[in-house]
């Protein structure tokens, strides 16, 4: 394959090929998260301390339309996706957990807070862990109803390895490494909780694991409410775990790998 289209196909695959994957995490992160006392600095490195980051992905939102909401305000929890948040902080209650933070998103923010209030610990709000950037934010979606075969629509669908209809998927790595690199830091020999989205969770993943980055957004294991965790020896990344706290609560069409279910609004998730 040649020219443009063939760039961007590499374009999209190169976080995860030669250079990269888990080595590429042995860095230091930017100072970008605030919280009511301040910047969050990055810690001294340690040379054989464990550390582990949580990326938590939200629980259910109220979207009865299914609109793709992506970076708008005023999207919150459902009732069900309260239950999501409180399941999460149950399962974290026992650990080690000394920092919490969470994209600025009211989704976030409400499936972080039960586990802030759990440790007694400031809720940390972090940029680097907002939504990715869709051009179809505000739009609905729901399987069948045809929206992605209407003409107005297809000028932003011509290029799914960067992808054209959002945010480049390097630039999603490039901050959720910088904010886990943060995380890391100021839970040195501790636990972090990083509250983002579904999105930027799988693809920072996928970098580290050493996957392509374009996907079948179906295949993505990141449920809702699920725990993404990244174990550190000091600044080295040395594994990738996955657990679904809440996966008895996660509506059947909303899981990994499940059959499309026409009419489903599977974007108010």
């Amino acid at each position: 394959m040649t020219g443009p289209d063939a760039q961007d196909r590499r374009d999209g695959r190169r976080e995860s090929d030669g250079k990269g994957g888990a080595d590429g995490m042995a860095t230091g992160g930017s100072s970008g998260a605030t919280a009511a006392g301040g910047p969050v600095g990055a810690g001294g490195a340690g040379a054989t301390e464990t550390t582990v980051v949580h990326l938590v992905r939200h629980g259910e939102v109220h979207n009865p339309d299914g609109v793709l909401y992506g970076r708008r305000a005023g999207y919150h929890l459902s009732e069900l996706g309260r239950r999501m948040a409180e399941r999460v902080a149950e399962h974290l209650v026992d650990r080690d957990v000394t920092h919490v933070a969470a994209s600025p998103l009211e989704r976030a923010q409400e499936t972080a807070m039960p586990v802030a209030e759990s440790h007694s610990l400031d809720l940390v709000t972090d940029e680097r862990l907002i939504e990715a950037a869709n051009v179809f934010e505000g739009k609905s979606f729901g399987v069948g109803d045809g929206a992605l075969r209407r003409p107005s629509n297809w000028r932003h669908l011509t290029n799914p390895f960067r992808p054209s209809w959002g945010e480049p998927y390097a630039e999603q790595v490039e901050r959720m490494l910088a904010a886990l690199a943060d995380a890391r830091d100021a839970a040195r020999g501790h636990e972090a909780v990083a509250v983002s989205h579904q999105l930027p969770i799988w693809i920072v993943r996928s970098f580290v694991e050493r996957r392509r980055l374009w996907h079948d957004p179906r295949r993505r294991q990141c449920t809702l409410a699920s725990l993404t965790s990244f174990t550190y020896q000091g600044d080295r990344l040395v594994s990738v775990g996955y657990t679904e706290p809440a996966r008895d609560l996660v509506p059947p069409h909303l899981l990994a790998g499940a059959k499309p279910v026409k009419g489903a609004k599977g974007f108010g998730a």
